[in-house]
């Protein structure tokens, strides 16, 4: 059985935050938990709680033990990019462009984790 959750529209950009999810992708939640406890980047804390809540989801909707249960799919795609621009010298402008994220997170029991793998 599995049981994801979604976090959308994150300010922060993908490959930052795929960089944290790389981390944890394969994992055993209670490692991928302390991983990310220890987790020096912004990224980190946003994909905790995101485990914290596809570990809950897990264990409320499908009836699973959180202690058994494995990080199977973790991803990140890009958002809608927020568009601002910055003053330059001689009257011109510079673009800036402020990236969003929708991250998710799948969390599946030990059987069905080590039949695909």
């Amino acid at each position: 059985m599995r049981a994801q959750a979604k976090a959308k529209y994150i300010r922060q950009s993908p490959f930052k935050v795929r960089r944290v999810l790389d981390l944890v992708r394969g994992l055993p939640v209670t490692e991928a938990r302390d991983t990310l406890t220890f987790t020096n980047r912004k990224a980190a804390t946003t994909v905790l709680k995101l485990l914290n809540s596809a570990v809950a989801n897990a264990e409320h909707n499908q009836a699973l033990d959180a202690e058994e249960l494995w990080v199977y799919e973790a991803f990140a795609d890009e958002g809608p990019t927020l568009k601002r621009f910055r003053p330059r010298a001689r009257g011109r402008a510079t673009a800036i462009h402020k990236r969003t994220s929708h991250i998710t997170i799948v969390v599946a029991d030990d059987d069905e984790y080590q039949e695909e793998n």
